[in-house]
């Protein structure tokens, strides 16, 4: 049972993540790419690499919400929980060289939490 909760935890981390992210992130963030004098083509690059970490999010989310509810084998969860513990070291490594704005977000905090919750039910549902 409490493998069933950490999943949930874990998806909805991810589920509203990749709302936020997608919705009023995307919003704030190419306000500040609009700002910029960048080319079109990179403005529109950049808004496609934003959104598919928004992608991402969303397909954990659902994967560990079919986990959970028994409807996908757990081991299709270790990717999903892979890239979001890489994220979260990732956060904290570009924080820690130079990018200190990195830690004043959430994502590595997020990422780490769905990354621990998504291995604990995973785990632990077998």
């Amino acid at each position: 049972m409490l493998a069933f909760w950490l999943l949930m935890t874990a998806a909805a981390l991810s589920l509203f993540g990749a709302f936020f992210h997608g919705v009023f992130g995307g919003r704030m963030y190419m306000d500040n790419i609009n700002r910029t004098d960048l080319e079109p083509l990179s403005k529109s690059l950049s808004l496609v690499s934003w959104h598919v970490f928004t992608i991402f999010l969303l397909v954990g989310g659902i994967s560990f919400l079919l986990v959970g509810f028994g409807l996908l084998s757990s081991i299709a969860l270790y990717p999903v929980i892979a890239i979001n513990l890489l994220g979260a070291l990732l956060f904290i490594f570009l924080g820690l060289s130079g990018h200190k704005e990195l830690m004043k977000m959430p994502g590595a905090f997020l990422m780490a939490t769905t990354a621990a919750c998504g291995y604990l039910g995973a785990t632990w549902l077998v």
